[in-house]
């Protein structure tokens, strides 16, 4: 096998797995009922598909010799945008109260540290303090 054969097959497994997650999150963006639970869909998954597709232009163009960095540059601005933007939909259906608000965290010393409660103590043989 050759260089070009094993690119084009590498190009095109990025292609249908970028296509594949690219539709599960158009499935999930119209499926899902709240704007909470839809903007995962194109959030994540999207952006994992979309990248596998750039993946492939990338991989194509260095096997034509054309080497270009303007995929890496669309996946740099992608993977920083979509996680702010699901994070400002997300502050704007919190505020707007179109959506349940999160469960309050329990009322605990060791919910948001490193303490282990008394029993924990005990069962992973550390002395009591």
């Amino acid at each position: 096998m050759t260089v070009e054969i094993i690119a084009a097959y590498a190009t095109a497994l990025c292609l249908l797995g970028g296509s594949f997650f690219i539709l599960v999150g158009v499935i999930g963006l119209l499926k899902f009922n709240d704007p909470m639970t839809r903007l995962h869909a194109p959030t994540k998954v999207g952006t994992l598909g979309i990248g596998m597709l750039l993946l492939a232009s990338m991989i194509h163009s260095i096997v034509l010799g054309a080497v270009s960095v303007h995929e890496v540059l669309i996946m740099a601005f992608l993977f920083v945008t979509a996680p702010i933007s699901a994070h400002f939909i997300a502050k704007i259906a919190i505020h707007g109260r179109t959506c349940d608000n999160p469960p309050p965290p329990p009322r605990d010393d060791t919910w948001s540290t490193l303490s282990i409660p008394k029993e924990g103590r005990k069962v992973a043989g550390l002395p009591d303090s």
